[in-house]
């Protein structure tokens, strides 16, 4: 199968101006066709910079893609960069020009000349047309550069998009995606499913997963988070179908490795999970919060959230709100910044506990980090056995 690599183009991205959101679309459009990718890049808007990307990407992968620096400003430069990596010049193309004439016309407006540059591509390449903007994409198929030697070689082709993510992705859709399923004979589909955790670090799920991490396909790789790891599990295979029952396999396993740690799928969201938890019990909640800044009240329906609530006076004032509102669970929170750390109380037919915890991470992730370490505690109360 082809390998792919992105290439963003744009100093506002850089700089922290605007987020990448192209990348992600392409990369789980790639995904879906079977394509392997492996590098993606930014560079701001400089020719030279981006013409050395685009040469190094053209001797590693079969499939380049380049998203923005195709506007009417000096200040983009892709279709220069693209031509300058692989040894050709721009020629104007007058049937993309009356392309760019055309959808300007459509909002009363005649082009002006600088548009004229959105006509210019690298000699030799597949014009494309961008019925829902005014830069005209491209595609480059290099004979300069196969990727590979000898006689299994592939030759590698740059395929520039815009950077507006709309024009992105229509055009990626309506034209790109049947250009690669014809050009690669593509026939296989990679697939993905991340299983959510909590309640164990990431190096202890590794110990328990480690053997799992060494496959080649399907893939097992971890994410941490705040409170919360991931293990993503990803196939490839000639078909769904296939791919499903790769997946369902090592889950499987993982499932049964790391028990009630995995607490969810996909979209699942810990704390739906929990609330769904305490209902298969009848039970009703109420919560109490303080120093989170809402965040556990946005999370559970009729939390509140209390400016002076101290550690000391969490558990008595979680009875209070336990009668109060004739609640069979009540958990509270109280964050202690000074200290990078929490106390979390609970209150549920089984009993009361509470637990102090401390946090050796970044300071502003302290809150989500206790409420997730907060929810995960009640889902497990919930789901013991009388």
């Amino acid at each position: 199968m082809p390998s792919a690599e992105i290439i963003t183009i744009g100093t506002e991205i850089l700089l922290g101006e605007i987020v990448d959101t192209n990348t992600r679309h392409i990369a789980r459009t790639l995904r879906g066709m079977g394509v392997d990718l492996f590098r993606t890049i930014t560079i701001g808007d400089n020719t030279a910079r981006i013409a050395e990307a685009i040469h190094n990407s053209m001797n590693r992968a079969e499939i380049v893609i380049t998203t923005g620096g195709l506007g009417p400003t000096v200040d983009d430069p892709t279709r220069e960069a693209v031509a300058r990596a692989a040894g050709v010049e721009l020629e104007f193309r007058e049937d993309l020009w009356e392309e760019v004439v055309a959808i300007i016309s459509r909002y009363g407006r005649k082009p002006s000349e600088n548009q004229k540059r959105q006509a210019y591509i690298p000699k030799g390449a597949i014009g494309i047309s961008n019925p829902v903007g005014t830069a005209p994409c491209f595609i480059l198929e290099s004979p300069l550069l196969p990727v590979g030697e000898g006689p299994g070689a592939r030759e590698s082709v740059v395929i520039s998009l815009p950077g507006v993510p709309n024009e992105m992705e229509y055009i990626l859709h309506e034209s790109i995606v049947p250009y690669l399923q014809k050009r690669f004979n593509l026939d296989q589909v990679i697939k993905i499913r991340v299983l959510h955790c909590a309640g164990l670090g990431e190096g202890l799920i590794d110990e328990k997963i480690a053997d799992l991490e060494t496959l080649s396909n399907p893939t097992v790789g971890l994410a941490a988070h705040t409170g919360v790891v991931d293990i993503r599990i990803a196939a490839k295979a000639k078909n769904e179908t296939e791919a499903d029952e790769m997946i369902a396999s090592i889950e499987s396993e993982i499932r049964e490795r790391l028990g009630d740690v995995v607490f969810g799928a996909d979209e699942d969201r810990l704390e739906a999970i929990t609330l769904n938890e305490i209902a298969k019990r009848g039970w009703t909640l109420t919560a109490l919060e303080s120093g989170l800044d809402g965040l556990l009240a946005r999370k559970i329906p009729h939390a509140v959230a209390i400016t002076d609530l101290s550690p000391i006076s969490l558990m008595d004032s979680l009875r209070a709100a336990r009668a109060d509102t004739n609640a069979d669970v009540a958990l509270g929170v109280v964050l202690i910044p000074d200290e990078r750390a929490a106390e979390i109380a609970l209150i549920t037919p089984k009993g009361e506990k509470s637990h102090h915890i401390t946090y050796g991470g970044p300071p502003r992730s302290l809150p989500r980090w206790s409420v997730n370490l907060a929810l995960d505690w009640l889902r497990r109360r919930a789901m013991e056995t009388d």
